[in-house]
């Protein structure tokens, strides 16, 4: 691993960047309230396929070396699980809100861990599989089922968690013999291609201020991929990830101030859980084998 460049303003990107993304959070719960989820989601889907064809076309070694992949398969496939893990997060939201989805999403990190093993071969300790079966045990004291207080819809974050996961392991394995960028580019450009297929007849008018809404939305959209990409040319990824979880916070947040939800005990407590047994995840991830 080398060197970070510059690690203090890694840091600092990946707040900005966890930031970004849970103001689009905030945006992709009002507008599917509103309107069709997959309409949202497909619209946004266009920006972010526009940003990604234009980092193709600025790529030095030019677009076609830079989107050239022999894992084509695999690239439609993790296409199709972020599409689905977008849908459910974001259906989500409409339905038990923002904090309780990103509670039961933050077990996100340990489902990758977990998934690790029998997919890419590497070998898990038990001090790995016990952070994975605390981070579950965090899920449970949300989900709380048994006592009358669950409901279905708490299953969705739950899916879009294990839905990520499947793309994020993949995404390890695609990128093991080839560059990064073939694994950034093309989901965006299938992805939206999939959104326009399965959202176009969701298409309806809007009132001029959701426009404004949603046009903020897909600028957020490319804001947080490009601080993301920024802060890892800054720093490696694996510095940063504890900063990840700032994410729930800003989440927590934008839900209590503009949307007027309630941070429940046991949601609070599920959500400290599932991040201690994360960062504990990840510590193990910096030791030396």
């Amino acid at each position: 691993m080398s060197s970070s460049k510059n690690p203090v303003k890694g840091i600092w990107l990946m707040v900005a960047a966890v930031a970004a993304f849970a103001a689009q959070d905030g945006f992709s719960r009002h507008l599917a309230g509103e309107y069709s989820t997959l309409m949202i989601i497909m619209i946004r889907y266009w920006a972010f396929a526009g940003f990604v064809i234009v980092l193709a076309l600025r790529r030095p070694e030019g677009p076609r070396a830079a989107i050239r992949s022999t894992r084509l398969p695999a690239h439609v496939l993790r296409s199709c699980l972020l599409v689905a893990e977008i849908c459910l997060i974001v259906w989500g939201y409409t339905l038990i809100g923002l904090i309780n989805s990103h509670a039961v999403f933050a077990v996100c990190p340990l489902l990758i861990v977990a998934l690790s093993g029998p997919i890419l071969g590497e070998r898990i300790s038990w001090q790995r599989w016990a952070a994975v079966a605390a981070g579950l045990a965090g899920v449970l004291i949300i989900l709380r089922p048994g006592l009358g207080v669950f409901s279905w819809p708490a299953l969705l974050p739950l899916a879009s968690a294990f839905l990520f996961a499947m793309y994020s392991v993949l995404t390890r394995l695609t990128t093991r013999d080839e560059p990064t960028f073939p694994a950034f580019f093309w989901p965006g450009v299938i992805g939206a291609v999939l959104m326009t297929a399965i959202g176009l007849p969701q298409l309806e008018p809007m009132v001029p201020q959701d426009m404004g809404f949603l046009a903020l939305y897909c600028a957020l959209s490319i804001l947080s991929h490009w601080l993301l990409l920024k802060c890892y040319e800054a720093i490696e990824a694996a510095r940063v990830q504890p900063y990840a979880y700032l994410q729930i916070v800003f989440v927590t947040l934008i839900g209590l101030t503009v949307f007027g939800e309630t941070l429940e005990l046991p949601v609070a407590l599920g959500a400290v859980v599932i991040i201690a047994a994360g960062l504990y995840a990840l510590s193990l991830e910096r030791k030396p084998a």
